[in-house]
């Protein structure tokens, strides 16, 4: 899933020119029936608080790529942007927050640290009010950019899509509020950026056709996880009304003594002391993040694989921007009036085994390095939650998303003032041959074209459940409600019901399904995370 900035750049290009005749069409119709954004001449110019847009026909859409929300200081919350006087020609995506891009050198266009706080509006009435998807990009609190998921299918489902590009990394959530108190919000500026966006959505989405009261926040991976923090920050209250987490659960973020830990340990691998703080602004960015990596392994260690936890830069609970820890009791209670979807993929990041021929005994044997003498045990689960299990199934379900989804959906399922809706996507690739962690966003976005990797040739069923799944999504940003036209009835979740629907070629539901099962799993799974709290002295 992780395409790169410019592959989509490129592949933007070749759509445009291929559709040149027809946007030119496109827009003389458009002014015939007066179907004009922002009451300006040309249909694809929009006015908003800070100037003019112009935006671009994309896919039977008209979509305003890259436009700037917030400016920003390194370190610092954002601030609103420049007023501009010309028409601000907004047709390709805006630079990615800095970032490690695997070895491959980005152009200045391509990543910005000044100028990445940027927002993408797909919509196809600007004179409508329809209800608004906010789309959090995954990659951790680390990596990643909005143009990995166009939201032109979305909004084909009458509602305005919308995602955006946010600080990053160290550059986002670097907490040097030990060291000064002109650093307070420092490491939480990244989140900060979200709010920010959230409100430039309140001031400035009815121009494209939105509902400024009726916004959904949607994520997956690190995008999940945004969406838990921001139902945890007192700042981003008001701002939106519905919030759908996808396979976001295991992001809990650093306590705050270990971020504070972390921001004194980087000024010390860049000699820098804490009278002469404000020289860290000046620092280029990769010798900043180097000296980032050496001190994170100095203070809190390094993320080993399957690590159920965010290590290194992310949020920090201040009790001030930041109440709490994401997903742990008492998650998200100054949002129990926001409705909820949650759920995961039935493989996520497990490693797969299903090309691998493979006797129950065989799995039995690797099973027991994790599950020791709770292996039979583990079986047995796993054969009455999956009756037609396969060997290769006991290696390569996921044991980190599912176990803290179902604690977490137990936790907030009918204690709070707003439904839960709770579901599993166990739609399996051909390619693949498992539902991994992040497959089901190409068929919530209705882009299947997009996901020649996972799917090379796409079905009538496929498509089938792509316009049932974006339809549930956006039938939720209507009215808090996920039912549509080809799936079971969608109830909502308690710890009593359990409730879940599974996303596949035949949508169905079960309850309490797996209770037994990931009790298993979550023992020996987490243990990790448990031992090193312990060696921190840390209480969670």
């Amino acid at each position: 899933m992780c395409t790169s900035v410019t592959d989509v750049n490129a592949s933007f290009i070749r759509r445009n020119m291929q559709t040149k005749f027809f946007l030119s069409i496109s827009l003389l119709a458009m002014l015939l029936v007066g179907g004009s954004c922002g009451q300006v001449e040309d249909p694809m110019v929009v006015s908003i608080e800070s100037g003019k847009v112009k935006g671009i026909e994309q896919e039977g859409t008209m979509a305003f790529l890259g436009i700037p929300y917030a400016k920003v200081e390194r370190f610092m919350p954002p601030l609103p942007v420049d007023k501009w006087d010309t028409v601000r020609v907004c047709d390709h995506w805006g630079p990615q927050a800095m970032q490690q891009t695997g070895g491959r050198q980005l152009s200045e266009e391509e990543m910005s640290e000044k100028n990445s706080c940027v927002i993408n509006v797909w919509t196809t009435d600007c004179k409508a009010k329809k209800p608004v998807m906010l789309w959090l990009h995954g990659g951790g609190f680390d990596s990643g950019t909005s143009a990995w998921n166009p939201g032109w299918g979305l909004a084909k489902n009458d509602v305005v899509s919308v995602s955006i590009n946010h600080r990053l990394n160290i550059l986002g959530f670097l907490d040097l509020s030990a060291c000064s108190d002109k650093y307070k919000y420092s490491g939480n500026v990244g989140m900060l950026d979200v709010v920010a966006a959230l409100h430039w959505i309140k001031k400035n989405i009815s121009q494209f056709g939105g509902d400024p009261d009726n916004i959904t926040v949607f994520g997956e991976s690190g995008g999940g996880g945004k969406v838990g923090t921001l139902m945890c920050m007192p700042d981003a209250e008001g701002l939106f009304h519905k919030a759908i987490i996808m396979s976001g659960t295991i992001l809990n973020v650093n306590t705050r003594e270990m971020t504070q830990a972390l921001g004194k340990a980087v000024l010390e691998e860049l000699g820098i002391s804490i009278d002469e703080i404000d020289k860290i602004k000046d620092v280029p960015y990769q010798e900043l993040y180097d000296a980032g990596q050496r001190a994170m392994a100095a203070s809190i260690g390094t993320r080993r694989p399957g690590t159920p936890m965010m290590w290194g830069f992310g949020p920090t609970p201040d009790g001030e921007t930041l109440l709490q820890q994401p997903f742990q009791p008492g998650f998200a209670e100054i949002s129990s009036n926001i409705p909820l979807v949650i759920g995961t993929t039935f493989n996520e990041l497990q490693r797969l085994v299903y090309k691998q021929p493979m006797t129950l005994d065989e799995a039995r044997q690797q099973l027991q390095r994790t599950f020791g003498e709770e292996t039979d045990a583990y079986i047995k689960a796993f054969a009455e939650t999956y009756p037609d299990f396969t060997p290769q199934d006991l290696l390569s379900i996921d044991w980190l998303f599912r176990p803290k989804t179902l604690i977490t959906t137990d936790y907030v399922g009918g204690k709070r003032l707003a439904p839960t809706y709770a579901y599993m996507f166990t739609w399996r690739s051909p390619v693949s041959l498992g539902s991994v962690h992040g497959n089901e966003l190409n068929f919530c976005f209705n882009t299947l074209s997009l996901s020649q990797r996972e799917l090379p040739e796409v079905t009538d069923a496929d498509q089938h459940l792509a316009d049932v799944m974006s339809r549930s999504w956006a039938q939720f940003a209507h009215n808090a409600n996920p039912n549509v036209e080809g799936l079971p009835q969608w109830n909502p979740y308690t710890a009593e019901n359990g409730e879940l629907l599974f996303f596949n070629h035949e949508c169905y539901v079960k309850s309490n399904h797996d209770r037994s099962l990931q009790e298993i799993i979550n023992r020996h799974c987490f243990k990790q995370l448990d031992e090193f709290y312990k060696k921190q002295g840390v209480n969670q």
